[in-house]
């Protein structure tokens, strides 16, 4: 699809193309924050974090996408795919209450990187997301987290997923 509301600055290098390996130049995300991949999506640990929702999740896809209104209905498809795994993996693992997920378009929708992307959050009672504030996460803590949920996924993706799902594709 055509780029019909685009904000993206000129010149503008996308982090997540870096992570899921579009750019090969991975700076960003550690590759160790990678739980899930296949040939669409990347699932990886979030660096922002908040205070009693540790450990949550960025889906997006393998392609350039600036937002919803350029990404293809398959694409859409493989990422609430990723994020139900993800979801199954968290309540597996982390021992949470339950699960939201969030999707931000354009400036005034609070989109702050123009490459799509879902994320997923463990949730508890009265864990008071909304009301703190996010902060940079320690990478040695993410991994903690990623090792987990890579883990699990391993261990029942193919009792969930088919046959095109690799949990060991880049993951190390």
């Amino acid at each position: 699809m055509t780029a019909l509301f685009s904000h993206k600055p000129e010149g503008y290098e996308c982090p997540f193309c870096r992570v899921s390996g579009i750019d090969r130049l991975n700076q960003g995300t550690k590759q160790r924050d990678i739980i899930y991949q296949n040939e669409k999506v990347t699932a990886f640990i979030a660096s922002k974090w908040w205070p009693n929702n540790k450990g949550h999740v960025l889906v997006v896809p393998n392609q350039h996408f600036e937002n919803i209104f350029e990404l293809p209905a398959d694409y859409a498809a493989e990422i609430h795919r990723a994020a139900q795994l993800t979801a199954f993996a968290m309540k597996s693992t982390y021992g949470c209450d339950g699960i939201s997920t969030r999707q931000h378009n354009e400036p005034a929708g609070n989109q702050d990187v123009w490459h799509y992307h879902l994320h997923v959050y463990p949730r508890y009672v009265n864990d008071q997301l909304y009301l703190t504030k996010g902060s940079q996460s320690d990478p040695d803590e993410r991994s903690f987290y990623a090792d987990k949920l890579r883990s699990w996924i391993k261990e029942n993706i193919e009792g969930l997923g088919g046959a095109n799902d690799n949990p060991n594709r880049r993951l190390t």
